[in-house]
């Protein structure tokens, strides 16, 4: 896998489904129209100012609540390149590896970089590199048969790149 490297939006403990897009906007399957309103109940500026290949780092439980796939496809869909965060709901972890969403737990990163700063992360070793901090954290690296999903774009894309569905 490629690494991502951009700037990051930083967020707190517990960012659950509902704000990452609220449910007043599930009414549409346009995924562009989703990312229009991505994070915009905490962050009202996070669209205007998100560029692609930036990284969004969360705190404990991100993505908690309900189990919809709008959440992560809704952040994808901005161009986020990576989430890291401190740990993920189950549900979220999954729905992001089933879009090809790339994620990373790593306590000590999310607790260490902030808003602003420059980082990169290397899927293949799971090492994060604050650049503007000049630090390193090391979260696990995801086996190959998860980096195969996200490089393929989500469980689907990998699933018709085997013949497995048409």
């Amino acid at each position: 896998m490629e690494k991502a490297r951009g700037t990051v939006f930083k967020y707190p403990d517990n960012v659950d489904t509902d704000v990452i897009i609220p449910a007043r906007y599930l009414n549409t399957p346009d995924a562009r129209e989703l990312a229009a309103h991505c994070m915009e109940d905490i962050d009202t500026e996070f669209v205007k100012n998100v560029k692609p290949g930036d990284v969004m780092v969360g705190g404990w439980n991100f993505g908690c609540g309900s189990s919809r796939e709008h959440a992560p496809l809704a952040i994808k869909t901005c161009d986020i390149s990576c989430i890291i965060a401190k740990s993920f709901a189950r549900i979220f972890y999954r729905n992001a590896i089933n879009i090809g969403m790339p994620i990373l737990e790593c306590e000590e990163a999310a607790e260490d970089i902030e808003a602003g700063d420059e980082v990169v992360v290397d899927f293949d070793t799971g090492r994060i590199e604050n650049l503007t901090k000049n630090k390193t954290y090391q979260a696990q690296a995801f086996p190959e048969f998860i980096q195969n999903i996200i490089q393929e774009g989500g469980w689907m894309n990998y699933l018709a790149s085997k013949g497995e569905v048409r």
